[in-house]
């Protein structure tokens, strides 16, 4: 398990970027960390790996700090947002450099991964397109078969067939390996697919954090009209978080953790009742509006 205790990070004693941050990631979770540019997502995970040294709190990884943890270090990888590699590396080289660094390496499947999206283990990582030394990066990390996995904007650069690819290799070390996985983004619907839980980062802190299961089965889009004339006030038995009403038809987000809520509306007679899905993009809408935030402010 991960545990942030109140972590506080500032630079050039400007304002801290995280402050007083607490936060839980359970293990065998792929957990997506989102939240607009500037958030602090990238600082939250260097301060994890241990890149960064926290100003105030702590990081404890399996009960142990992970600041300059030799031994934590052997079961965490890192794959940042701005890439680095040897200007004269290729695959291999760089593949070799991490065998190195990480007991439970598995070459093989460097191998294998490099030969199914064709590319040339020998050539030259600096001659690759953006989206190649990407997938390159990704290769070496899930081959380090690290107990913990951080990335970071972890999709930039890839065509939407590569990006489906590499998340069902992270799915499938997470389902087999029992990987702990956190990813970043400032976009939702890039996590939405693999993610089990979702934190949102605004202004230092972690804002509103659920499960996706969740967040999905208990919040739902209604529209209804009735007979007679209505206002919200009409369905005080319902947990609101939006409210609009449009000429005779009102269209309603509501939270239900209960499964009642369909027939509480159905008692009320209605000409029409329609339950509707909501992208998680709207949940997170919705559950900020709820807050008191804008979310165009947030992401």
């Amino acid at each position: 398990m991960i545990e942030i205790k109140s972590l506080s990070k500032g630079f050039d004693k400007k304002k801290y970027v995280l402050e007083n941050l607490n936060c839980k990631i359970d293990d065998a979770h792929i957990y997506g960390l989102v939240g607009a540019n500037g958030a602090g997502k990238s600082t939250l995970l260097r301060l994890i790996n241990s890149i960064y040294e926290a100003d105030n709190g702590e990081v404890l990884i399996d009960g142990e700090p992970v600041y300059d943890n030799v031994k934590l270090k052997e079961q965490m990888v890192f794959v940042p947002d701005d890439l680095f590699f040897y200007p004269s590396y290729s695959l291999m080289d760089m593949a070799s450099y991490y065998e190195a660094l990480y007991p439970k390496f598995d070459m093989n499947y460097v191998i294998n991964t490099a030969n199914k999206l064709k590319l040339d283990l020998n050539a030259k990582i600096a001659e690759f397109s953006k989206g190649m030394k990407r997938q390159c990066a990704l290769i070496c990390a899930l081959a380090t078969n690290a107990k913990y996995m951080f990335f970071d904007e972890t999709f930039d650069g890839l065509d939407p067939v590569m990006r489906k690819f590499f998340k069902s290799l992270l799915a499938d070390s997470m389902e087999k390996n029992g990987t702990t996985i956190i990813m970043t983004s400032h976009n939702l619907r890039e996590l939405e697919d693999i993610c089990d839980n979702l934190g949102l980062l605004y202004k230092g802190n972690i804002l509103f954090e659920s499960d996706i299961d969740t967040l999905k089965t208990n919040m739902f889009k209604v529209q209804i009209s009735l007979k007679d004339d209505f206002n919200k006030s009409t369905f005080k038995g319902l947990k609101i978080l939006s409210y609009k009403k449009l000429g005779s038809i009102a269209t309603i987000i509501i939270e239900d953790d209960q499964g009642k809520s369909k027939e509480y509306l159905e008692n009320l007679k209605p000409i029409i009742l329609d339950f509707l899905p909501l992208t998680l993009e709207e949940v997170f809408i919705y559950q900020m509006e709820a807050l008191g935030y804008e979310f165009n402010e947030v992401i």
